[in-house]
């Protein structure tokens, strides 16, 4: 079975400007992950797949498979590698995407998002209390071109107190430089043995 990407619902909440260096002039803007709100593209006993709209329509494609999600954007977004994209272990989506925007001739426009994951522990089940492994931020650069959109980084929030700023760095510094397939996800900051990513 060929995994989509889930689609985030929800309109454009807060802009937050970046605190580090030269990407000071990025923003955020959050849109919620509800799939309520979202249209079922595709449903059977082996997963489902949905799209929603994200940042001022922006489409999002959200697909559920073996216990995991997986999540692109865009036109064409179940063809682009994020669309095969999740992490090793069990996981569910986080309630909001982050997405990182640059001005472009006075206008804001998405070139990475971000995205929490919650993990079950693979490695060692009572690591963390209730055998949950914690939460990972995904990192994943936007392209419309084929072959372009995929996980660039992966942040584990568990381990990490600056999660939020490490992943804004890595979408600000790696996206749109990083070439999909040639390498895995940067793995930024410290990361937990439980999540089983290395």
């Amino acid at each position: 079975m060929r995994h989509q990407l889930f689609v985030l619902p929800s309109a454009v909440l807060l802009l937050a400007a970046s605190a580090s260096g030269a990407a000071a002039q990025n923003q955020s803007a959050y849109t919620d992950v509800d799939l309520s709100q979202c249209l079922i593209m595709h449903s059977d006993d082996f997963g489902s797949s949905w799209a929603c709209p994200g940042y001022r329509g922006y489409p999002v494609r959200i697909a559920e498979g073996d216990l995991r999600f997986f999540v692109s954007y865009g036109f064409g977004a179940e063809e682009q590698p994020a669309a095969g994209q999740t992490l090793p272990p069990f996981n569910t989506l986080g309630p909001k995407i982050e997405w990182r925007l640059k001005n472009v001739g006075g206008d804001w426009r998405p070139f990475a998002t971000i995205l929490r994951y919650h993990v079950e522990a693979i490695e060692d089940p009572e690591a963390i209390e209730g055998g949950l492994g914690g939460d990972v931020l995904v990192v994943t650069q936007l392209g419309d071109e084929p072959g372009t959109q995929c996980h660039i980084a992966w942040v584990d929030a568990s381990a990490n107190a600056d999660a939020n700023e490490l992943a804004r760095e890595a979408a600000d510094t790696l996206a749109g430089d990083f070439r999909c397939g040639d390498s895995m996800p940067r793995i930024m900051g410290e990361e937990f043995a439980a999540f089983g990513i290395e």
